[in-house]
């Protein structure tokens, strides 16, 4: 029979501690908790760190999970699964909007469209799944950066192209754009990627209340906006489709 490989698993054991307990813990909790030599703890941890596995909080110099784990998880649900519990909710929203659906997930530094629902009309249209739209100006992909933290690591580094006059494009304006998504729990696109187009898209969570994609619609400016502002119905439909697939997911907290 196979021996376990004791370095792994005291990793394992060290990421369940940190995911059980409190939000930071320090060294020393860390190696009396699992009977390690500081020394012992210390080299795991660094190794785990190093992997984006564990994150050291440089005040207090404590230990908390990194965001390579949120991406891990977000592999470990399907984009399948995810469009099928989507399928019934995203066609609905099409009908009581009027407008064209998408949802997507993060890939690589931009959003992957993995569901288009067209607009309810006879206009010629084109099915845009597999498309990659940007993190930085798309609602579908403010709502990502705002909620996940790998894809506000990809935007946060990456270029952020100047589409139209209406791009947001700065820094620390983007950032003050992304607390505003999580303040208000959705994002918007007033032709800031397409001039004459309007978007607004909501985040969509799993069990474990992890951001694994984002709902939204898209359409003419004179259409989704009045006055120069999202239609508030249309804000509200797009929201009740998230919390929706959210719950088909096993999101309880809505």
């Amino acid at each position: 029979m196979a021996r376990n490989i004791q370095s792994l698993e005291r990793a394992a054991a060290m990421l369940r501690l940190l995911a059980g307990g409190e939000r930071r813990l320090g060294l020393s909790d860390i190696a009396s908790t699992l009977g390690l030599a500081k020394g012992t703890a210390h080299g795991i941890l660094r190794t785990l760190q190093q992997e984006g596995f564990v994150e050291q909080d440089e005040a207090s110099g404590r230990y908390q999970l990194g965001a390579e784990l949120l991406r891990l998880g977000n592999s470990y649900l399907d984009v399948h699964e995810l469009r099928a519990r989507a399928l019934v909710w995203t066609d609905d929203l099409a009908r009581s909007s009027g407008e064209s659906v998408y949802l997507g997930v993060l890939h690589q530094q931009g959003v992957l469209i993995v569901h288009h629902v067209f607009r309810p009309d006879d206009s010629r249209q084109v099915l845009e799944v597999g498309a990659m739209h940007p993190l930085h100006s798309t609602a579908l992909g403010k709502v990502l950066s705002a909620y996940d933290p790998v894809a506000h690591s990809e935007v946060a580094e990456g270029e952020r192209k100047e589409f139209t006059p209406r791009t947001v494009t700065g820094a620390e304006e983007f950032e003050g754009v992304l607390a505003l998504t999580r303040a208000r729990g959705w994002g918007s696109d007033v032709e800031e990627t397409w001039e004459g187009v309007a978007s607004v898209a909501a985040p969509v969570h799993d069990r474990r209340r992890l951001p694994v994609g984002a709902v939204g619609i898209t359409g003419a400016v004179e259409r989704v906006c009045d006055g120069g502002e999202l239609r508030s119905e249309l804000v509200a439909a797009v929201r009740d489709c998230a919390r929706a697939v959210s719950r088909d997911l096993g999101a309880s907290r809505f």
